[in-house]
């Protein structure tokens, strides 16, 4: 199969090889690769990809980096500070890619849920599960050196829309907390409403933090969705459909909408925005590999 090379920064495509980390399979031949595939290094579409019969994948640029905190966020997720030699400079909403080893199996794509206005460290945030990556990051200690690459990623915002809609399930809230903390630090003026949908209540990450920047910043709305809440709950209940985003973002049609999440639930929320609520496509914004 022939591999196809990313004109802008050099990339190669290598179907016999796929992008396991971003859900490209084995075996996956480059004209079969979604329409909205983004070059894992810079962002840029498949348009900007060439045939080619040679030539191997270029590294990702990387740098060392020290464990210095570990918090914990709720029963199964925890967030990873780290200090880097040189200061990385990242946009809200983008991701890095987290070595802990030369083994491949070792490293993960994992979104930065810290604000570039939050400038002493770098954080990222992952639910633990049985992988051998995660159960290492589970038992890693501060001081534990490891290897980041350079921020990548076009999930970003930067002030361009005055309301937004951040749509969110799960772990998927990580760009969302970047983003959200830039817009409260920076003051950008920007109309904020947030649906974080979890199962329970235990499993809102960052909600004290939302709660805060909500107390600090009038024109953010956070609220949370559960599918599995208790009588005491005061909050939304089901899950993220239609109907709910109508009821709760009655302007949705003026807002640039960023949804982040697990794979299927982006996808069935993507497309009800697009094809149920008729938004625009360059107002819908996703986010697909956060750390799974």
């Amino acid at each position: 199969m022939r591999k196809y090379v990313c004109d802008v920064c050099g990339f190669v495509y290598d179907p016999e090889k796929g992008i396991p980390e971003i859900g490209i399979a084995p075996g996956t031949p480059f004209e079969e690769l979604p329409e909205d595939f983004e070059c894992p290094i810079c962002g840029v579409g498949k348009s900007s990809f060439s045939a080619s019969e040679s030539g191997s994948a270029k590294p990702f640029a990387q740098t060392s980096a020290t464990l210095v905190d570990i918090i914990q966020r709720t029963p199964s997720i925890k967030s990873f500070r780290f200090q880097v030699a040189d200061l990385l400079e990242f946009k809200a909403g983008q991701y890095l890619k987290l070595s802990l080893g030369a083994n491949e199996d070792l490293s993960r794509f994992l979104s930065i849920s810290n604000s570039p206005t939050e400038r002493s460290f770098i954080e990222v945030t992952k639910r633990i599960s049985t992988s051998t990556f995660s159960l290492l990051l589970d038992q890693a200690q501060k001081g534990l050196e490891v290897e980041i690459s350079y921020p990548m990623g076009n999930f970003i915002f930067e002030g361009d829309f005055k309301k937004i809609a951040l749509i969110s399930g799960g772990i998927g809230i990580t760009p969302l907390r970047s983003i959200c903390r830039y817009i409260v630090d920076t003051n950008l003026d920007t109309d904020i409403c947030l649906l974080y949908a979890n199962r329970s209540r235990e499993e809102i990450a960052f909600k004290n933090d939302f709660d805060e920047m909500q107390n600090l910043y009038s024109k953010l709305k956070a609220l949370y969705v559960l599918d599995n809440a208790d009588e005491s709950w005061q909050g939304l209940r089901g899950r993220i459909d239609a109907s709910l985003i109508q009821r709760e973002i009655p302007d949705y049609l003026e807002r640039c909408c960023f949804v982040c999440g697990p794979p299927l639930m982006v996808k069935a929320i993507s497309e009800c925005l697009l094809n149920d609520l008729k938004v625009p496509k360059n107002q819908v914004r996703h986010e697909d590999f956060v750390g799974y």
